[in-house]
């Protein structure tokens, strides 16, 4: 019988778990099928028990079950330190931000279209020459940082404007031109409305937003003046814009030109003054082969009180439709003359406006031209009734034959005039007409017109007028 009392007992020594420093392989081992080879990382966190002040490491495992706590090593403590630090931070810079050191009250940021334009955007104007915004602020503080940024819309890229307000409490108004979007704005044939947003901020704090309502004209509406209780301003030279000698359809136009056999050459004022008129005629003659009728469709829908305005066709319309009314084809064959090299100019009376052109490089020598005549005697409907025997019906020969001499009437009956030479000598007399049509009314208001304080008559020369004013199209 074996004594109890003295009886051993083993007891199993205890395990420990790995020291603080003892790395831990990476969880990607050396050998793992899911990534190349690691070396092996040591961890922001130390494994190993957590004992209370005098606590035995033994019994404290044993009681805990053996399971390996998590305790901060001092490089992750300082870690979270520091974040804990950039936290209250971020917290502390945030119940700053959030307080306004500007009221809109005190800026008073506005923005405003010309009060004489109505809030009316004319494209017209804005291709021609430019059309601006004003911006109106307060220093809400001295040598303060303004940016003002028009946000992006239909008509417009986003626009940014930036200044210095150098003194406190004092009122600055700027002036802004939107990038704007030149292919749409050629492109509006009708009007609409656009709003436009602005927002401002001062030493880059957001201080305000304005909306900005207006309405956009159709890019054929031309302001002639426009005008207010206080003030007035002409905007005719705008007719220069629609004149476009660098219309791609004009190249085709003097081919054609040259082969109606009037001129060789179109050399402009490498001609004599004799050749540079027949140049013209031959410009007349085509516009007459055309059949450009008179047409007026110069009435708006513009609402504004103080606008007056007027719609005018472009070349290509002219062109395509063969409809023109006095400033329209004053337009379409100011374009083919200068494009030929020659000096157009477009004078512009109360309700009426006609051509005129210098002979000589110099400008010396005027000539005038009623473009409106074109419209007295239709060619195509003309060409249409010559039938295939090459008769004429009388009725149409009687339209045209007060505008021939007894001679050519006399060659016409006799068989000896062909079509084209009825063509010709009609043309001839309807360019004599044009020429001296409005001659007494220019010697009447010469004066008027080298007057520039007299808006009702004006001398548009294109050549000089190109230097501010750009075709629209």
């Amino acid at each position: 019988m074996t004594n109890e009392k003295n009886k051993t007992v083993t007891t199993p020594a205890p395990s420990f778990p790995p020291a603080p420093d003892t790395p831990i392989s990476s969880p990607i081992s050396p050998r793992s099928p899911y990534g190349p080879p690691t070396a092996p990382l040591r961890p922001f966190f130390s494994v190993g028990p957590m004992t209370r002040r005098g606590e035995n490491v033994e019994a404290t495992c044993r009681n805990r079950g053996n399971k390996h706590w998590l305790a901060p090593s001092p490089r992750t403590r300082m870690i979270l330190h520091s974040l804990l630090v950039v936290l209250l931070l971020a917290a502390c810079n945030g119940k700053n931000t959030g307080r306004k050191l500007y009221s809109p009250s005190e800026v008073a940021f506005s923005v405003t279209c010309d009060p004489l334009f109505d809030n009316q955007l004319y494209p017209s104007l804005i291709l021609a020459t430019d059309q601006s915004l004003n911006i109106s602020v307060t220093a809400p503080a001295d040598n303060c940082v303004l940016r003002v940024i028009l946000d992006s819309s239909a008509l417009n890229y986003v626009t940014i404007v930036q200044e210095i307000l150098p003194h406190r409490g004092e009122q600055y108004t700027f002036s802004l031109t939107p990038k704007w979007k030149y292919q749409v704005l050629r492109r509006t044939r009708q009007p609409h409305p656009i709003d436009i947003t602005f927002t401002c901020y001062i030493n880059d704090e957001q201080v305000d937003i304005k909306n900005l309502h207006l309405s956009c004209r159709s890019v054929n509406e031309c302001p002639l003046s426009l005008s207010t209780a206080n003030q007035q301003r002409d905007f005719r030279f705008l007719f220069a814009a629609y004149v476009n000698e660098d219309h791609p359809q004009i190249e085709h136009i003097l081919t054609d030109i040259l082969d109606q056999g009037i001129v060789t050459r179109l050399s402009g004022y490498q001609a004599s003054e004799r050749e540079v008129r027949e140049q013209v005629f031959a410009v007349w003659y085509y516009a007459l082969n055309r059949g450009i009728s008179y047409s007026s469709i110069s009435c708006t829908s513009n609402p504004s009180p103080g606008a007056n305005v007027q719609h005018i066709r472009f070349f290509d319309e002219v062109w395509n439709t063969r409809q023109a009314n006095c400033i329209d084809a004053c337009v379409f064959l100011a374009s083919i003359l200068r494009k030929t090299g020659l000096k157009p100019v477009i004078f512009v009376e109360p309700c009426h406006a006609y051509l005129g052109y210098y002979t000589d490089r110099n400008r010396r020598h005027l000539q005038l031209l009623e473009t409106t005549i074109t419209s007295w005697v239709n060619f195509p409907d003309l060409q249409r009734s010559f039938d295939a025997n090459g008769t004429l019906p009388q009725e149409k020969f009687d339209k045209v034959a007060k505008y021939l001499s007894q001679k050519d009437i006399s060659r016409w009956q006799n068989g000896t005039m062909s079509f084209d030479q009825l063509k010709v000598a009609v043309a001839r007399s309807l360019f004599e007409k044009a020429s001296e049509y409005d001659r007494e009314t220019y010697e009447t208001n010469r004066q008027n017109f080298s007057d520039t304080t007299n808006i009702s008559y004006q001398q548009l020369d294109i050549e000089q007028l190109r230097q501010y004013v750009q075709p629209i199209q």
